[in-house]
């Protein structure tokens, strides 16, 4: 039945001037799928890593010590000045050569670092240090007076930053952080330039073979556009959540 459900919709879209036959082919239908599944995955990973990178790249930023500070306002700024893409190239394809021939010349086996996990690796620093400044300027914006309560209260530097800094600056930067966020999903698609099997990889693939670009670009811009939407929604809802009277609310 669910077949030919799919026949009559693909024959109902070929007659609007659609071609997805594609969906026909099981094996052309399931790579597109698992493109579909790897784009969620390449997505969720990413915003865990640049979240964690940004917490740590704004904690340095912002600890007071040069020697920590300036390795990662270079590293911010040589970051956020260069295309995604061109970072991902340069470590693909020359960090990871050399560390594959590191690796050979020790003994040690193959490198384990995939395609897959480059992307990850790039795409979440690149965004990692958008998240720190955002994160930066909401721990500046805490009040002195909150710092110096929690100051008199015994609070060492580490607990000042985690216990008060940190979700203080985590209310003020939350719709920056959520813009990024949906930045890094759209970012993602970068993978299919070191042959990543996401779903723009796998479409490039299936319309190398068949004529349906147009048709194809549509289903991909379908599916960023929900991912997008699904942070977006998720951000709005942290936002009521984490709320709090008299700090910009």
């Amino acid at each position: 039945m669910s077949g030919d459900l799919l026949v009559q919709g693909v024959q109902a879209l070929k007659d609007i001037g659609l071609n997805y036959a594609f969906l026909l082919d099981v094996n052309e239908r399931q790579a597109f799928v698992r493109g579909l599944g790897v784009t969620v995955q390449l997505a969720l990973l990413t915003i865990a890593g640049s979240l964690a990178a940004g917490v740590v790249l704004a904690a340095l930023l912002t600890s007071g010590r040069p020697w920590l500070a300036a390795p990662a306002r270079a590293f911010v700024e040589v970051t956020r000045n260069t295309p995604t893409l061109v970072q991902l190239y340069c470590a693909f394809l020359v960090l990871n050569m050399l560390i594959t021939r590191q690796l050979r010349d020790w003994g040690a086996g193959n490198n384990p670092l995939t395609p897959f996990v480059w992307v990850v690796i790039v795409v979440s620093l690149h965004k990692g240090v958008f998240h720190a400044e955002a994160l930066r300027a909401g721990i500046e914006a805490v009040p002195a007076t909150t710092l110096e309560a929690a100051r008199s209260l015994g609070f060492s530097q580490r607990q000042l930053l985690l216990r008060v800094q940190l979700p203080l600056a985590v209310r003020f930067a939350l719709p920056s952080l959520v813009n990024n966020l949906v930045d890094l999903v759209k970012m993602t698609a970068v993978a299919s330039a070191i042959a990543v099997g996401d779903v723009t990889y796998e479409s490039i693939m299936i319309w190398s073979q068949r004529d349906n670009v147009l048709e194809l670009l549509l289903l991909i811009l379908a599916w960023f556009g929900l991912l997008t939407w699904l942070v977006s929604l998720a951000g709005r809802w942290l936002e009521r959540q984490l709320r709090m009277p008299g700090y910009g609310q």
